[in-house]
């Protein structure tokens, strides 16, 4: 294929929207982001709006396109990977959204999964998704929209109701409707598909209130999922070929196709995710089944905790604490941290997600004294990442018999010489850092084209490597640290009681 053929990807994640241009040897020769508002209120909850969201999908690609108007004419497909388990409504006849998307940080759904008809199946849940039962998944979301809000009633009374993640979405939206669909990464999810059949659990809807009638189809993760041209911003229509979770999207970018290969995403919060191979694996409480992806009739599943605060954290301590001015700061201001502090910070602002489940936890700074200032409180900070990291890596290696030998990780934190150093001294493994920090969007584009041809899948192993950081701390104060660690999280959920 000539060399002026390009390949866009779209990463939609919690924070903003990226449009990335590659072209046909695989490089990253553009890219645009665009933020949208997180909208919280007093009660915690977490929403966007998904107008906004599904026109900087467009803004994104306009700004690419704008900078050489040729590529109007040589984008072959998009591959689009998502921020996973944030839910959305809206009218299947006019695309109108019947409420702002639940994110998959906000909470609310805890009322849902509460109740004792949902408790008590709490293992069935698992048996059929592989999943966790938590608010964090889509399905008491969206039970959540069916109890609350009258125009997700009123849909559902006239039949006219879509309910879907991110990536049902912005299909539908971009297809002008021709397309209502998603794929098994997403899927896996919403806690509503059966793991190993691929389909929609009947038993599930039911037990969540959801209509069956209003949920996309199921289709494999590089199937064509309609056309097109982005508002006009193109030429002409080209095809969705790829549609993906961004942490999936992350693992195949990373070129983790084997079983037994792992990898952490350091976004707002974070996906340890393994490649555990064409079957559900049998794993210990705190980490989850899901799947990684369907290509070729095959289906590749995965190991998988997530982290609701990881470098969210950073934000945190700069727009609510006022700590630090630019992220940029923290490596050098954990640097500079007294050695004998041993301040803590647990920082579960919307909880703990894995290992723990537990809602009920609030953040806490413990172990505080005299010598404790802005530079121990971020280092504690960056810290609570590594082991939680830490903390779910530590469950993926008690359910499987596959030696970890590396740690791929991406994602802006990677950028953190400290975070990644600290990072490999507890896991005590090297951590291998791309030299392409876009690895969900690359994943997606790569996918996408893979499947019309622009791309081989060799374009998954070329040298991508930028950096390594192996393990240099002593094992003895490595454990020390973990154990007080533990010590700080005991602590702040039995204030959470």
């Amino acid at each position: 294929m000539a060399k002026d053929v390009f390949v866009l990807g779209i990463d939609q994640s919690t924070q903003g929207t990226k449009g990335l241009l590659f072209d046909s040897l695989g490089n990253l020769v553009d890219k645009a982001i665009l933020p949208h508002r997180q909208i919280i209120n007093d009660l915690g909850f977490v929403e966007h709006d998904l107008n906004e969201i599904a026109q900087n999908v467009i803004e994104v690609t306009r700004q690419i396109v704008s900078k050489d108007k040729s590529r109007a004419d040589l984008i072959e497909t998009v591959g689009i990977s998502v921020q996973r388990e944030t839910v959305g409504a809206w009218r299947r006849s006019t695309l109108k959204p019947l409420y702002n998307a639940i994110v998959w940080q906000c909470a609310r759904g805890i009322e849902q999964v509460s109740r004792k008809e949902v408790q008590s199946k709490a293992q069935r849940i698992r048996e059929i998704t592989g999943l966790e039962l938590s608010e964090y998944f889509s399905a008491a979301k969206i039970t959540w929209l069916v109890d609350h809000v009258a125009e997700v009633q009123d849909a559902i009374a006239n039949h006219d109701l879509c309910v879907g993640n991110m990536d049902a979405f912005l299909i539908a939206y971009l297809t002008h409707g021709k397309c209502f669909s998603t794929e098994p990464s997403n899927a896996s999810r919403t806690q509503l598909m059966d793991l190993r059949n691929l389909c929609w659990s009947e038993e599930l809807c039911d037990l969540f209130k959801v209509p069956l009638e209003g949920l996309p189809v199921i289709k494999e993760t590089d199937a064509m999922f309609g056309y097109t041209n982005f508002e006009g911003v193109l030429n002409r229509e080209i095809p969705i070929h790829c549609v993906i979770g961004d942490s999936m999207g992350a693992l195949f970018g990373h070129g983790c196709l084997k079983s037994g290969q792992v990898k952490t995403t350091y976004g707002t919060g974070s996906s340890i995710m393994m490649n555990s191979g064409d079957s559900v694996s049998a794993c210990k409480k705190g980490i989850v089944n899901s799947v990684g992806w369907r290509r070729e009739g095959k289906t590749t599943y995965v190991l998988e905790g997530n982290i609701n605060y990881s470098a969210g954290i950073i934000s945190y301590l700069k727009d609510d604490l006022k700590i630090i001015n630019d992220p940029k700061e923290t490596a050098a201001m954990a640097k500079a941290s007294r050695e004998s502090d041993r301040c803590y910070f647990v920082p579960a602002l919307s909880g703990l997600g894995a290992p723990y489940f537990n809602s009920n936890v609030r953040g806490a700074l413990l172990g505080m004294s005299r010598v404790t200032g802005n530079n121990e409180i971020v280092r504690a900070a960056l810290d609570s990442i590594a082991y939680q990291v830490n903390d779910i890596l530590a469950l993926i290696r008690e359910s499987t018999d596959e030696k970890l030998s590396a740690l791929h990780v991406d994602g802006g934190a990677t950028k953190n010489d400290y975070l990644m150093q600290f990072q490999s001294d507890l896991v005590g493994i090297p951590l291998y850092v791309p030299k392409e920090a876009e690895l969900s969007g690359m994943g997606a584009a790569f996918m996408a084209g893979i499947a019309v041809g622009v791309y081989t899948e060799d374009i998954l192993s070329g040298d991508k490597i930028s950096s390594v950081y192996k393990p240099s701390m002593a094992q003895n104060i490595v454990m020390q640290k973990v154990e007080d660690w533990h010590k700080a999280v005991s602590a702040a959920i039995t204030y959470g009681l």
